[in-house]
């Protein structure tokens, strides 16, 4: 059987289309047209049927809609239960922000001068100096540089806590306390009979001031204050974070961390399943999509909410509201990046089937799209370049392909993690990039019979 040009296949295919217009828009005027005689014969309870697998799909849509805002944030819970170096790497950027800095400077400033009677370390100083034998006026000028001392070593010590907690031993020790607390707080929750709760009851997350101010004391020392050696060793925490679903959090440990491993899965199972037992499942799967966006949407929110919430519940004696902010702007920027990069995933798949679905508008651009890249192959033919015998495999085993390449970015998009907005678009646009290539190498291959004429059919040879 001879092989038509790809003129003459786009000719065949345009007058296909034509006839097929043609008889549509005939229904559309005659819409009385006859059935068959045994058509009303057909049982009510088919109707019934088809309805009740539209309800069942709108309510595992639903369901599925509702669990992934709970999945986001047991996916989150689970992470910072679990993971000390996840723990770790989100409180440690807490130790270079300056409020946090200004917050633990003055505290432990305080708590030096609760410890250590500065003015009277000072006026036994200067008492001492007067008993050697000065003279009136001398005493009289050293007695009132009493409070100015005082103050000035207080200067000096508030200067020196300053430079100790804005350098980058500091931050070593805010990491090293951060480990062991998070080490401390997995093996509570895990039963380890060696295990310290480094939690509060009230869901405080503290920092030791004793490792701090016995590198004070000795900074102090090295710098000539000798009476820094007698503040005496301190066991101290203060707050520098509160979250009060802490103490919950530890009553359901293993509950939030199976939640967290695979709520997630179950969300997913519940949308892609409404999908499949849908009668319509490119219209299920763009109304998953647009109801997963709208979970985010709620998450996102939420989040907002709760940072308003968060700040102005703390009160400014626990925490100033700086140091609050920021706090809580550490706490949830990785359950908003979850839930900002969900949401465009959910975008993106609203946006592909609808593209990929059954409606006028997106036929009509996937028709513009195909003769864009038939015009390009056969003007590419035309000069000589084709890609043969490829190419038409390519043709015989495009729809194998084309789930290849959506398996592929469906895998990026469920297994790579952290997943991202960019990661999302870039695997996208690779996909679609991919998509098109095969379509512009594919070779489709059209026989006709020898004796065919005008009004035969044609047939793709697959």
């Amino acid at each position: 059987m001879p092989r038509t040009t790809n003129a003459e296949l786009l000719q065949r295919i345009a007058a296909l289309e034509a006839e097929n217009a043609s008889l549509r828009d005939g229904l559309g005027e005659n819409p009385t047209v006859p059935l068959p005689a045994d058509a009303a014969a057909v049982p009510a309870r088919t109707h019934t049927r088809s309805w009740a697998w539209t309800l069942l799909a709108t309510v595992l849509i639903v369901i599925g809609a509702i669990l992934a805002p709970v999945a986001v944030v047991a996916s989150w819970a689970k992470v910072q239960l679990t993971d000390t170096q996840s723990f770790v790497d989100t409180y440690a950027p807490l130790a270079h922000d300056p409020a946090v800095q200004a917050y633990v400077t003055d505290e432990a400033v305080k708590v030096i001068q609760e410890n250590g009677d500065i003015p009277q370390v000072t006026s036994q100083v200067v008492d001492g100096i007067t008993e050697l034998g000065t003279g009136p006026v001398a005493t009289k000028a050293l007695d009132a540089l009493k409070g100015p001392l005082a103050q000035g070593i207080v200067s000096l010590i508030h200067t020196t806590v300053g430079n100790f907690v804005s350098s980058d031993a500091f931050a070593q020790v805010w990491q090293e306390a951060l480990r062991t607390t998070h080490t401390q707080l997995v093996a509570t929750m895990q039963n380890d009979p060696k295990a310290a709760v480094a939690v509060g009851a009230d869901g405080s997350v503290g920092i030791q001031l004793g490792p701090i101010i016995d590198r004070v004391k000795q900074l102090l020392v090295d710098q000539g204050l000798t009476f820094a050696s007698q503040i005496p060793t301190i066991d101290r925490t203060i707050t520098v974070a509160q979250n009060s679903s802490i103490p919950t959090i530890q009553l359901f440990y293993g509950v939030a961390v199976a939640a967290g491993a695979w709520l997630q899965w179950i969300a997913l199972a519940f949308l892609v399943l409404g999908v499949v037992v849908a009668r319509r499942r490119a219209l299920a799967l763009v109304w998953a999509a647009v109801a997963l966006a709208l979970s985010m949407v709620v998450v996102v929110a939420g989040i907002g909410i709760g940072r308003l919430v968060f700040v102005g519940s703390v009160s400014p004696s626990l925490l100033p509201a700086g140091v609050a902010n920021t706090v809580y702007r550490t706490l949830t920027t990785a359950m908003q990046d979850t839930g900002i990069a969900v949401l465009v995933l959910a975008i993106v798949v609203a946006v592909v089937g609808w593209y990929s679905g059954p409606f006028a508008v997106p036929r009509k651009l996937r028709g513009f799209f195909g003769s864009g890249i038939a015009w390009v192959r056969e003007a590419a033919e035309r000069h000589g370049i084709t890609t043969g015998r490829t190419g038409e495999w390519i043709y015989a085993q495009r729809a194998l392909l084309r789930a290849v390449v959506a398996l592929i970015a469906a895998a990026l998009v469920l297994f790579v993690r952290p997943l991202t907005p960019p990661l999302i678009i870039w695997t996208l646009v690779l996909a679609a990039l991919v998509i098109a290539i095969l379509e512009l190498v594919q070779r489709p291959v059209i026989t006709v019979p020898e004796n065919a004429g005008e009004d035969t059919p044609v047939m793709t040879v697959s």
